[in-house]
């Protein structure tokens, strides 16, 4: 079975129909930039054309960097702030199918959705007890699963760690920014993972995003973490086989919002400033 995933990213929209049966993408995956600002509208136009590249018109599963509930988008750290409490799955059902009904929306988060792909086909694959995956990119999304159940919008990327938040210090996009070397990034990523690890005490990382195809630059170099910590296997696709999967999903269980319900927004949203201009000054200085 194919079911379309798209994966919404702070610098990046991408997808492709995607092979549920084998777990792996059905066509080579088309991107586009994400704009700035990351509007809704101007992302869900981008989301369409995505879509319209390969002429889909069935489900489409997508994902949203940040907290999802119920199709409604609760926060936006890394995109415009204008998400917040916006009905996303509808937002983005009307967009793409118009009044045709030809592609009704499931919508979840960015990394719950690598998460899933990674549990069911990858590094998490018949792994028990408490896994962690997190992806690294322009921020740090989390997936928390116990005995292979997932605990939704963990969003642990937003941990305070000496009084900052993390992924401000250990994103990727941090050490693009700062020009960190692999070692002083490895040290980063390192505070970061012993501090999630005093807090849930997993028996597995996998480290995901676009830098798990360079795992072998830094990994090595993370000391001190007691769980196992391996690079994703689907490395930057995760977040388009989750969303197809959370998609498929939907589909058994009930409908995802209706292509053609248009997109009223949810209540008048405050800026959230504090979350999402969290200061990047520093943590205590590296040793």
């Amino acid at each position: 079975m194919k079911v379309f995933g798209v994966d919404i990213g702070g610098s990046g929209i991408k997808g492709a129909p995607v092979d549920l049966e084998r777990g792996d993408l059905a066509d080579e995956r088309f991107k586009v930039l994400t704009p700035h600002p990351a509007t809704p509208d101007a992302v869900a136009d981008r989301v369409r054309q995505v879509v319209d590249h390969f002429g889909w018109t069935g489900p489409v599963g997508a994902t949203f960097p940040g907290v999802v509930t119920d199709g409604v988008t609760r926060t936006a750290a890394n995109v415009d702030p204008g998400w917040i409490d916006r009905n996303a799955a509808a937002l983005l059902a009307g967009r793409l199918g118009g009044d045709t009904g030809g592609c009704p929306v499931t919508i979840l988060n960015d990394a719950d959705a690598a998460g899933l792909a990674e549990m069911h086909f990858g590094a998490g694959r018949d792994r028990t007890g408490t896994v962690v995956v997190l992806t690294f990119g322009t921020g740090i999304g989390s997936a928390v699963f116990a005995d292979g159940k997932l605990v939704p919008n963990t969003e642990l990327g937003h941990l305070e760690l000496h009084g900052h938040d993390a992924e401000k210090r250990a994103s990727t996009k941090v050490k693009d920014d700062e020009d960190l070397s692999w070692q002083q990034w490895a040290r980063r990523v390192q505070k970061y993972l012993a501090h999630v690890e005093m807090l849930l005490s997993p028996r597995l990382f996998v480290i995901g995003g676009g830098v798990s195809r360079k795992a072998e630059k830094f990994l090595p170099l993370i000391e001190g973490v007691k769980a196992e910590i391996v690079p994703a296997q689907l490395q930057n696709n995760a977040g388009i086989v989750g969303a197809a999967m959370a998609a498929r999903a939907a589909l058994k269980d009930g409908p995802a919002a209706p292509a053609g319900a248009g997109a009223p927004p949810g209540p008048a949203a405050a800026t959230d400033a504090d979350a999402a201009a969290t200061s990047q000054a520093g943590w205590p200085a590296d040793p």
